[in-house]
Formats: structure tokens, C-alpha cells, sequence
């Protein structure tokens, strides 16, 4: 037998699946707009007045599918104790852009909850980062996005439901990338719906708002560290822009790895960030960075990380030595095309230019668990900036466009 929320129409749980060796308060009654509803998971068990909200079903709303038996549509009746797992539906919140534009085209609205098929994960969300690519979509410049569109190519929670059983209810998991947010719904809202392919499990007692910031965050850096610059231990490496969410990122794990980092900043007064997520050279970009960093080393940097974009990329690849690499990952600039590009005008000579874009599979479980180990014992830190809650999307936006922040921005639903 299966259970309907007549409010959202949404079929989830299998009469019988409640977990084994678990309590029912008020087992003889469980009367539907009387006394009890069943409710397994992570959201607990227990007596349930009419009218109160359990994993987003209104008690007396409930009604059944696919019965065995005689039940009525308006009362649970004498079920015995484990017949009735309630469904953890019911509309939650997300944040909806129908075009194009400012960050008050970001409007908050009440969505149903997204039904997962086999091969899915559906994730209650309980933070998400805010990353530029959101930015292009806002600004119209993403290719690919059709409209209306939930945002957010990322989102940390716990399992909601998995209809084929790859990760268990209520499993910490994040998600990222694979079209969230711009061919399919993503983060910006309290549940989102996610090919398995895209959920990283992952342990830790760390706060919300710290999980939140670290997946995309964690994949671009680690990523771009790995398959982009192939980094090694006691090489040098110059990140350009180096206080955005990637920057500092990056700057910590290099350390991590036993590198020496040089960092840029346009802003003096943001040096010590930098020197707080171990910065070994700050930089202050007034557009000629190579030269800066040539004092330091005279044959240039071993590897360097382009953040800003176009712009600033040819003076970085300038700052590079021979057979050294320059990693293209970030347009903070929000420019990312070359206009008649001539490799041999273009590049200097000897130095390896790549780009790095990835996927989930480029942050690894195990990559994942040890960061946030790390981060807990205080062997690594997360450099978010300031969090928000979901009605502050537009201000968060905003400042993200501004750019305001040093480190990662971080909502709350």
C-alpha cells in the first residue's frame, strides 16, 4: 500500500517500511486528523495533533494508493504499528529566475517537491554556496539554460529519498555540477533532485554554513590543482585572484600539498585574508603582476592559476617560467574568449596554457571526507564570508556581482 499527500499529489513510501526496532508513541490510534501519523527517518516518530506539519504533510491530508484491503480514503483506521511510512513531501521553497536579469529577478517561490525516479537522489538542502556561473546564468551570458530555472550548479543536505537505494535516508551527501541549475533545477531551493552520478557522500559534525561552501569550491581547486596543473610539492604557484572562494581555496590546499603560494589582491586591505589561509607572497594587482612575481622568482613560477579571466591571462603566462603551466579556470572578469588568438604571438615561449571546467567525479569521496576532516581538527580552514537565508537571494547576489566578498557566500533555506 502506498501514501498520497492530496496536497502535491506526490507518491513516496511502501506501506511496511518503517525502520525495524523503533518506537511509535500512541500506537493503539493512529487516526489520521486525530492523533498519529508515522513518520520514519530522520524526522522521528511520534503523536501528531490534527493540522500539524510532519516532513511536510498536514495530519489529515493523507490518503492511499495501490491498497490492499479495505482502507478508507480519509482515515489510516487500525493499521498496525509499521504499516504507514508518511512521505516527506508537501511544496517547498526555491528560488525561481523566469529571465534574465538583476538580482531581483531571483523570486522566491513555493514549488512542489521534485519526485525522484531510479537513479536519482532527492536532497533536503540545508546550505548551498553561491558560485559566479550562477551569475552568468543570471546575467543571461550561460549557454544552454532554458527558462524558468531554479539556480545552483551546487547544494549540500541529507537524503530525502533514493527510490533505488544507493545511499540510505538521510545520508549526508553534497551535489554539484552535471547541469544543476541550468539544464535541470538546482540548488537554490530546500530540496533538489539530482542524478546519482552527482551526490558525494560524505561524514562530519561540522556546521552547515562550512559544508556548504566547501563542494564546488573544493572540486574547482582540487581539480584545477590536479588535472589542470598537476601540481607538485615545493613548486611555486601564483593565483590570480586570489581572494574569491577558488583563490583561497586553492591557496589552502597547495599549502596542504607543500607548495609556495603567491596571491594577488586589487585591495591592500584584504592582504591578510590571504596571509590567514597561508598566502606565503601577497600581491597587489595594479596590472603587472609578472614582474612582480619575477622579483620573487627571477625564472618565473612553476604553475599559476588564472582566476580573473582574459584580461589579466596574458601577463600571467608572462610571470611563468619555461615548460612552467597556467591553468585557466575562472573569469571573475566575466570575460573568457580570446579575439584572434595566434598561439605563437600569444603564448610565451615554452609555457603550457590549459583550462579546467569539471565534474563531480573530479572530487572523489575520500577527497571530500579528508578536507572536512581536516577542516574540523583545524589542520585546514573554509574561507566563507557571510551566509544568508533564502529571502536574502537578491542581496546575496548582489554582493557576489559587486564583488564584495573574501571567500565564499553561503545560503541558508
Amino acid at each position: 500500500m502506498r501514501g498520497r499527500c492530496r496536497s502535491c499529489g506526490f507518491v513516496e513510501h511502501v506501506a511496511g517500511d518503517l525502520p525495524a526496532g523503533v518506537g511509535v508513541a500512541e500506537q493503539e490510534d493512529l487516526s489520521v486528523g486525530f492523533g498519529c501519523l508515522v513518520a520514519g527517518g530522520e524526522h522521528g516518530l511520534g503523536a501528531v495533533a490534527a493540522g500539524e506539519r510532519v516532513c511536510g504533510v498536514v495530519a489529515g491530508d493523507l490518503e492511499f494508493v495501490d491498497c490492499e484491503g479495505d482502507v478508507e480514503t480519509d482515515r489510516v483506521g487500525d493499521l498496525s504499528v509499521g504499516a504507514l511510512h508518511v512521505c516527506a513531501c508537501g511544496g517547498g521553497q526555491a528560488v525561481v529566475l523566469d529571465a534574465p536579469g538583476p538580482p531581483d529577478a531571483l523570486h522566491v517561490r513555493e514549488l512542489p517537491v521534485p519526485t525522484p525516479q531510479a537513479g536519482e537522489v532527492l536532497i533536503k538542502i540545508e546550505a548551498f554556496g553561491l558560485n559566479r556561473s550562477e551569475l552568468h546564468t543570471r546575467l543571461g551570458l550561460a549557454d544552454g539554460v532554458t527558462f524558468p530555472r531554479v539556480l545552483g550548479i551546487e547544494a549540500t543536505g541529507t537524503v530525502a529519498t533514493c527510490p533505488a537505494g544507493e545511499y540510505t535516508v538521510g545520508r549526508q551527501v553534497a551535489a554539484l555540477m552535471g547541469g544543476m541549475g541550468r539544464t535541470y533545477d538546482g540548488g537554490y531551493a530546500e530540496y533538489t533532485c539530482v542524478p546519482v552520478r552527482q551526490v558525494v557522500p560524505f561524514t562530519s559534525s561540522l556546521d552547515w554554513a562550512t559544508l556548504g561552501a566547501v563542494p564546488e569550491m573544493l572540486q574547482t581547486s582540487h581539480g584545477s590543482l590536479t588535472i589542470g596543473l598537476d601540481a607538485r610539492p615545493g613548486q611555486s604557484i601564483l593565483i590570480r585572484g586570489g581572494t574569491s572562494s577558488i583563490g583561497m581555496a586553492t591557496a589552502v590546499l597547495a599549502k596542504r600539498l607543500g607548495m609556495t603560494v603567491l596571491s594577488t589582491t586589487r585591495n591592500a586591505d584584504r592582504a591578510d585574508a590571504l596571509r590567514q589561509v597561508g598566502v606565503d607572497h601577497v600581491l597587489v594587482d595594479d596590472g603587472n603582476i609578472a614582474d612582480q612575481a619575477r622579483h620573487i622568482f627571477p625564472d618565473g613560477v612553476d604553475a599559476a592559476l588564472e582566476l580573473v579571466g582574459t584580461p589579466t591571462l596574458p601577463d600571467t603566462l608572462r610571470a611563468t617560467r619555461v615548460h612552467g603551466v597556467v591553468c585557466f579556470t575562472g573569469m571573475l572578469s566575466n570575460e573568457w574568449t580570446v579575439r584572434d588568438f595566434y598561439p605563437i604571438e600569444y603564448l610565451p615561449r615554452g609555457v603550457r596554457l590549459t583550462a579546467y571546467g569539471g565534474d563531480a567525479t573530479d572530487l572523489p569521496a575520500q577527497v571530500l571526507q579528508n578536507f572536512l576532516d581536516a577542516v574540523a581538527t583545524g589542520d585546514a580552514i573554509v574561507p566563507v564570508h557571510r551566509t544568508y537565508r533564502l529571502d536574502d537571494i537578491a542581496a546575496a547576489h548582489a554582493d557576489m556581482e559587486a564583488g564584495r566578498a573574501t571567500g565564499k557566500l553561503v545560503v541558508l533555506p
